[in-house]
């Protein structure tokens, strides 16, 4: 059997009790340093990264803390990262809005997601660049929750300049669980998860069926079918895994809607201007993982293949357009992504410290078919443009991670990203070849002379992808003008400080300043339903994070963060980055005795927003406070009650500005097109261990 080793590289949950430890051992039911799914057996719910994290801003939660959070949707659970808010301004199957460091990431650019390895965003989609569509999520398997912020990490590439989240999956589950909720606005939710050992390792298996309607005058009828089944070996850096994935499903949405409709009383909150909206998807993926670690060296590979289908119908502009059949229009995205992820490290001890060097590479093609058309009742009226595209990329980096001293380390690193976009449209004079390719380098200086304390220094280069289709259009499709093209690769400069401390027992906290600076910022425009290449943009922000275990049955999380963002240049509307949030906060706290009775309250502020360049139309601020009753009726079942809004405020999900044309109207206006907040609801979920 091949040594057990731990290396700073190597990010596992781990088994914190001896006595634990040895009775798994024993019975052959988990091994050290596995991915293992079980709340007993973390003591904390927020690891300590003191002398682990590069940065002030980079950390880690476990899955005690993310198994007491509260959420709506399951792509809420990338909450628990410090200053980042999710949202959506659709149907429940609608990827959703994702906020962080003074950027609107519309649908998830400029924040790189992956589960197990697996790349979420999706490059060059229909509907945004960077789709992350999390739908797929079982937080129920979530063992750990990795993010960083800002561009100071070699091995992250595309998407990564605001911030990272890596989901990982576990291998094994030590209890079957099974569970079923039911709650307000047609909620439903089924759920079976267990793991099988067999000769040579373990077989994981979860199912998940859900539907929703949400408060909606035209009912969501979200519809989810969602499926895991997973093959492991060996520990977590001694062994491998592989993973079938299965995700379906189907809504009806009810989009954001304009301000003086509701003013008016032409429709109530929760009404639809076109009930036809809508869409269905679909996720498959086949992957794998094989870690090998020894004295002086680790290696690591993963590989995937995924599947991915969306058809969306959409209506922002009503009747603006086509004051006959109306403004809808859909966005069919199928495609098909695979890729290799492969990294080698070296370790040396020295006389004073010790050193580690990693080299990878990451290896993407994206084989694309999408498209925009004119629709009417979800019925094609119309073809704007369809597109086939190819779209391949190679990363190289390097990293060294050396530990000077007792008080010293540093992080050097390099990526080289080379791009290669094939884009075949039905209009030949968008058709073309692109490349291009950048070189980003990263230093990170940790000095930690204390015992409780860290302070960090980062500074690097990152990128973001355009959409392929714009670095190749000579002709705008809708319209029959000329198009400019935009740069294949955007990129960003970021510089961080900052600070950690565990001065206090039970308490961790953490302080960051920073500056990121991006080529081109990417806005979303509302009439269009995508996102556009804008002007360069210059970001400063504090974040301040804060985790407290005063007693041994309770916790508290208080996370703020304020962001600047503009535009760079001298323009003419205005340097204001429409959407660009400013401040939010949470302040998250939990009491769990061990006891029958456990509970946990959120309360999440989301900060105003300016609306356009000028600064003339601004958003409200929103505050939701959500909140959970656990009782454990006995060892192995236990009801839980879950709250959501529960002071039923009337805010915004968010907010855009735009001009539209509602039937009747003359002319467009210019107004505010919000999307509620859900009302007051309430959930219970039975769970039952096996």
């Amino acid at each position: 059997m091949a040594p057990l080793k731990r290396s700073s590289s190597i990010k596992t949950a781990s088994i914190k009790s001896p006595l634990k430890y040895a009775l798994l051992l024993a019975l052959g039911s988990a091994q050290a340093d596995d991915q293992i799914l079980q709340r007993v057996l973390v003591d904390g719910s927020r690891t300590n990264q003191l002398g682990v994290a590069d940065a002030a801003s980079a950390g880690s939660v476990t899955q005690d803390e993310l198994a007491a959070r509260t959420v709506y949707r399951p792509g809420e659970m990338l909450e628990a990262v410090p200053g980042l808010v999710v949202s959506q301004h659709s149907g429940e199957g609608k990827a959703n809005q994702f906020y962080l460091r003074g950027f609107n990431l519309d649908h998830g650019t400029d924040l790189r997601t992956t589960v197990d390895g697996m790349p979420v965003n999706q490059r060059s989609h229909a509907h945004g660049q960077g789709w992350t569509d999390l739908n797929f999520l079982i937080p129920e398997l979530a063992v750990r929750l990795d993010y960083k912020k800002g561009p100071y990490s070699a091995e992250e590439g595309d998407f990564a300049s605001a911030g990272t989240a890596s989901v990982v999956y576990a291998n094994r589950l030590l209890q079957g669980v099974a569970s079923l909720s039911a709650g307000q606005n047609g909620y439903g939710r089924a759920l079976v998860a267990d793991s099988v050992e067999t000769q040579r390792g373990s077989l994981l298996y979860a199912i998940e069926a859900l539907h929703n309607d949400g408060p909606f005058t035209n009912p969501d009828e979200y519809k989810k079918l969602n499926a895991v089944l997973r093959y492991s070996e060996g520990y977590a850096n001694n062994g491998f895994n592989v993973s079938l994935m299965a995700y379906k499903a189907d809504w009806n949405s009810t989009d954001q809607i304009p301000l003086r409709a509701v003013q008016a009383g032409q429709i109530g909150r929760n009404d639809a201007i076109d009930d036809t909206d809508g869409g269905k998807a679909h996720r498959y993926s086949l992957s794998g993982a094989w870690r090998r670690t020894n004295d002086d060296s680790a290696s690591k590979v993963n590989a995937y293949i995924i599947a991915n289908q969306l058809d969306l119908w959409s209506n922002f502009t009503y009747f603006m357009d086509d004051p006959v059949h109306g403004d809808q229009f859909a966005q069919p995205d199928k495609r098909v992504t695979s890729g290799v992820n492969a990294s080698h490290s070296w370790h040396q001890h020295t006389d004073t410290g010790n050193t580690e060097t990693t080299i990878g590479v990451q290896l993407q093609n994206d084989n694309i078919f999408n498209g925009l058309y004119s629709t009417q009742a979800r019925r094609t009226l119309s073809v704007t443009r369809q597109d086939h595209i190819v779209e391949s990329s190679a990363g190289l980096y390097v990293e060294n991670n050396t530990r000077w001293n007792e008080a010293l380390r540093t992080v050097a690193g390099a990526r080289v990203d080379s791009y290669r976009f094939d884009v075949r449209s039905d209009l030949a004079a968008n058709s073309g070849k692109a490349n291009d390719h950048l070189v980003s380098p990263s230093l990170s200086v940790i000095y930690g002379p204390w015992q409780s304390a860290e302070v960090y220094a980062n500074f690097g280069s990152g990128f973001h992808s355009n959409d392929a289709r714009g670095s190749t259009i000579t002709v705008d499709p809708k319209t029959g003008l000329a198009a400019d093209k935009v740069q294949p690769l955007v990129r960003s400069r970021g510089i961080e400080f900052g600070a950690r401390t565990a001065w206090l027992p039970g308490l961790q906290t953490s302080l960051s300043v920073y500056r990121l600076d991006f080529d081109s910022e990417l806005t979303y425009a509302g009439d269009a339903g995508t996102t556009e290449a804008g002007p360069p943009s210059r970001r400063y922000g504090v974040e301040f994070s804060n985790y407290y275990k005063p007693l041994k049955w309770l916790s508290v999380d208080l996370d703020l963060a304020y962001a600047r963002a503009r535009s760079r240049g001298d323009l003419e509307e205005g340097s204001y980055i429409p959407g660009a949030i400013e401040g939010t906060g949470q302040l998250a706290v939990t009491v769990d005795d061990g006891g029958p009775f456990s509970g946990s309250l959120k309360l999440r502020y989301f900060g105003p927003r300016p609306l356009i360049e000028d600064n003339s139309v601004r958003s409200n601020s929103s505050m939701t406070l959500n909140g959970r009753l656990g009782w454990k009726i006995r060892k192995d079942l236990r009801l839980e009650l879950e709250a959501f809004n529960i002071t039923n405020r009337r805010d915004s999900a968010i907010d855009y500005y735009y001009a539209s044309q509602l039937k009747g109207e003359a002319e467009p206006v210019s107004d505010i097109h919000f999307h509620p907040i859900e009302s007051r609801s309430l959930r219970a979920t039975l769970i039952k261990n096996f």
